[in-house]
């Protein structure tokens, strides 16, 4: 269903005005996978994210998304997902109004619902095109996969989300990992960042040393 891309770094680093955002960092991913990206607040989740979805530019290393080595190129692949501070849902607008307002395309009026529909039953969010339920009114998990729906509506071969765990207790965070699992092996390259997971394909060190790179999870650190 979707034409997920494969995702490359190598050596990919940002540093910004008080040093390293993140450092070294090596990450492959293939088409139609769930990678899942570990850190507390300060470890450069968040700006790795956005630079794997081209919406920053690395400092150092290489970067390829299906091809794609530039941020303006990346970003014609990668949507991005619900990433606090960047791209917030406005409390004051509906569920129905922030799907108006995405779904583009020379047939947006005849066909936005069935676009809009589908993009929230694959974001296992049960509510309908034409829900008018304020953003300020919906509880976190409720919020994510709103903004997962928003994204699916730009037809991507990348998603990136940040903070899926925040704020949710453990059968949630479970709920919501399977409906990206789910979107994983319908094709889509996921890359998803949390503060901890025992399921984390990379995880990043809260402070960026002068030598030592990001470590895969599962390897010793040294």
């Amino acid at each position: 269903m979707f034409h997920g891309v494969a995702v490359r770094a190598s050596g990919l680093s940002l540093r910004g005005g008080h040093g390293w955002v993140y450092r070294d960092v090596a990450l492959e991913a293939g088409p139609g996978s769930l990678t899942v990206v570990a850190g507390q607040a300060g470890s450069g989740r968040t700006g790795l994210l956005l630079t794997l979805a081209g919406r920053m530019k690395p400092t150092g290393g290489a970067l390829s998304v299906g091809g794609h080595v530039t941020p303006r190129s990346i970003r014609r692949v990668a949507a991005l997902g619900l990433v606090d501070g960047v791209n917030d849902l406005e409390d004051a607008l509906s569920v129905r109004e922030h799907l108006r307002e995405r779904v583009a395309g020379p047939f947006r009026n005849r066909r936005r619902p069935e676009r809009a529909g589908a993009a929230l039953a694959l974001a296992g969010l049960e509510c309908s095109p034409d829900d008018r339920t304020l953003i300020r009114d919906l509880g976190r998990e409720r919020r994510v996969r709103l903004g997962i729906a928003l994204a699916l509506l730009d037809g991507p071969g990348l998603l990136v989300l940040d903070n899926v765990d925040t704020g949710l207790g453990e059968d949630r965070r479970d709920a919501l990992r399977a409906t990206l699992a789910d979107l994983a092996e319908r094709g889509l390259t996921v890359v998803a960042s949390c503060t901890g997971s025992e399921a984390a394909t990379l995880r990043l060190p809260s402070r960026i040393p002068s030598e030592v790179p990001a470590v895969p999870a599962g390897e010793e650190e040294r």
